[in-house]
């Protein structure tokens, strides 16, 4: 054994010998193929166009080009490429590698790759085809994506008709090279499609930029477009794309509730993120439309493909399964929707109507006029007047007053050092309470409210008809609100309405229909959903009339207030039904069986001050409000309102 260890050394020193380039051939390692995969697959990822080519054995002179083209036709925003085990045959490799590319507002396209490599002079290096990029390209294929939005689901009404849907429209579009005159494109885009300035001279800049493509500007329901089309399709400059959008069908009162569909802005997207990009469209305003934009939407479908030179597909090699929209359906009531429509067509002044099930707390209308104005009976805060006497009633008959008992109702009276007197300086004298509530005394109730309330018992018994719960019904709507009054005088205010209360009309006609129930339920817009989707429009307050807010979004559901205690539920019935019986909304000639409460309340400034007209009541499982902005006498013009409403039913 010794000797041989001697021989094996003579052997090496013979073989150093022989040369110092032999014996360090036979030692050094041989180099790996998986180090330089794992270089350019890394480089891939961050779109490192230089590193990657440097691992290239004879790149051809696109190289970065073709690798840019595949990440801007894709959209690809995201890649990783992870490598498995090379396989060495002599001078050759392979490595197979796990590509996952994100593709924009479509999803993850995994798929497998080789990487091929070539051994020269010692050195790996990529052996580098069109096939690299993924296994089925080749010469003369280029990537292709497509994706595609399912037809937007409906919206319907309670009896299954449809509200909102897919219907023909037509896409006008400003094409650069093709206008003669922009001012004249701005024009007729202003005149005949109401694009706004702004939105018309951007679309022409856009145009100028691109002369040879078509920037969108407007899309019109067809039978929108064909009104104004012998104006439009003259003009140079203008194209016309027929397609498929939304179409609006029912009253014309619920597009408000609706909303719109538009092209989505960057607030959009930064709010729906993906699989929204530039060029979608969605639901835009405060209405069902962006509530439910992603039930309503679904999600798109796509394909990568290879196609040859003449842009035919050749390959799919990924598909993106999408997803059918779904159809949202509200409670609105047609019938009912359309009678509010005509109870309010002869009313002059901005107003709102909203009738809701006490049973269950669903809206059957809501109606606004103008009716392309702002959604006054779900964002607009007003002081409640007269008709939040229902709530001060409450209090008082909880603390033990009885319909019965006599009470003061002179001209003014004079509480924490402020004087506040009757409408129209009425005078009643001593009489009982229940005359005092039918015919609306302010004085007797600011008195009452000072003797037998505090600002506590005044809160509690609001919030048992919903103040200060988010009354949201699957799209942004105000929160109702009463301060904590600072002193008596204040106190007396809100006792009346006034003061710093407010409330929107479909507050106050969840007070009736806390009263018609005996307890407050969440407002539902949408059948079958939970409360608040859309969020709350809370904020500040004060009586200067309506205020435009919009929805926080994703709010909480209501925590449902305490019942009414049944006695007091039951006395209220009865009060509000001898207002109409003979009480201040007798006159209305209001049909049925019908129980209510007349308000006038004051707001801004002048001498005398401006007055919004209200009525709020219910007939058997309807409640209602009525509202009409500076529109005086609530048993005037509100009631005779709510009386044609409930004829027209």
């Amino acid at each position: 054994m010794r000797r041989w260890v001697i021989v094996a050394v003579v052997a090496v020193v013979v073989l150093a010998g022989a040369g110092a380039g032999a014996w360090w051939w036979l030692l050094r390692p041989r180099a790996e193929p998986g180090p330089v995969a794992a270089v350019y697959l890394a480089a891939w990822g961050r779109k490192d166009w230089p590193v990657m080519q440097a691992q290239v054995d004879a790149p051809p002179a696109d190289f970065a080009g073709q690798h840019a083209a595949m990440a801007e036709t894709l959209r690809v925003t995201a890649a990783s490429f992870t490598p498995g085990t090379a396989t060495v045959t002599d001078d050759r490799a392979e490595v197979p590698f796990q590509a996952r590319l994100q593709l924009r507002a479509l999803g993850e396209w995994p798929y497998q790759g080789v990487l091929r490599l070539v051994r020269r002079d010692d050195r790996w290096r990529v052996d580098w085809s069109p096939a690299t990029l993924h296994p089925d390209l080749a010469a003369g294929l280029r990537f292709q994506r497509t994706r595609t939005w399912p037809d937007r689901a409906p919206i319907l009404a309670a009896d299954g008709s449809e509200l909102a849907g897919p219907g023909p429209v037509v896409t006008v579009s400003v094409v650069g090279e093709r206008v003669k005159d922009p001012a004249a494109v701005a024009k007729a885009l202003a005149t005949y499609a109401e694009v706004p300035g702004g939105t018309a001279r951007r679309a022409l800049d856009d145009a100028a930029r691109r002369p040879n493509q078509a920037v969108p500007v407007v899309t019109l329901p067809e039978a929108d477009y064909q009104a104004v089309r012998d104006n439009l399709y003259p003009v140079p400059g203008l194209s016309f794309e027929k397609g498929v959008g939304r179409e609006y069908n029912g009253p014309a009162s619920t597009r408000l509730l609706l909303g719109s569909v538009g092209p989505v802005t960057a607030d959009d997207l930064k709010r729906l993120g993906v699989p929204y990009q530039t060029g979608d469209v969605a639901g835009h305003g405060n209405g069902l439309e962006a509530a439910f934009e992603r039930r309503l939407a679904g999600t798109p479908s796509g394909e990568v493909r290879l196609a040859g030179k003449d842009g035919q597909a050749v390959k799919v090699l990924y598909r993106f399964a999408g997803k059918d929209g779904q159809a949202v359906k509200t409670t609105i009531d047609p019938r009912a929707q359309v009678a509010a429509e005509a109870a309010l067509e002869p009313v002059a002044k901005p107003a709102a109507v909203v009738a809701i099930q006490p049973s269950t707390g669903e809206l059957l209308a809501v109606v606004n006029t103008p009716f392309d104005g702002y959604d006054r009976a779900l964002l607009g805060r007003y002081p409640p007047g007269s008709t939040f006497k229902v709530v001060t009633a409450a209090a008082l008959l909880a603390g033990g007053l009885r319909p019965g008992d006599p009470v003061d109702c002179p001209k003014e009276a004079k509480v924490g050092g402020r004087t506040f007197g009757n409408f129209e300086d009425e005078v009643l004298g001593r009489i009982p309470f229940s005359s005092a509530f039918a015919n609306s005394c302010n004085t007797a109730f600011v008195q009452q409210a000072a003797k037998r309330l505090t600002g506590d018992e005044l809160l509690a018994a609001a919030g048992r008809f919903g103040f200060g719960a988010d009354p949201s019904p699957g799209i942004p709507a105000v929160t109702s609100r009463v301060p904590a009054p600072s002193d008596q005088a204040e106190l007396a205010a809100e006792a009346f309405g006034q003061g710093r209360v407010t409330a929107s009309p479909l507050q106050m006609a969840t007070v009736a229909a806390t009263v018609a129930e005996g307890r407050w339920h969440q407002p539902k817009l949408v059948a079958g959903e939970a409360a608040n989707p859309g969020g709350s429009a809370s904020g500040g307050s004060g009586e200067s009339g309506p205020t435009e807010s919009t929805g926080s979004g994703g709010s909480e559901p209501a925590k449902s207030p305490d019942p009414l205690d049944d006695k007091v539920a039951g006395t209220l019935r009865t009060l509000m039904r001898q207002v109409v019986t003979e009480g201040t909304a007798a006159p209305a000639g209001l049909p049925g069986k019908v129980a209510g409460k007349t308000g006038t309340a004051e707001f801004g400034t002048g001498d005398p001050l401006p007055t919004h007209a209200w009525f709020i009541g219910f007939r058997g499982d309807l409640a209602f409000a009525v509202v009409v902005e500076g529109g005086g006498v609530g048993g005037r013009v509100a009631a005779p309102t709510a009386a044609r409403f409930l004829r027209g039913l």
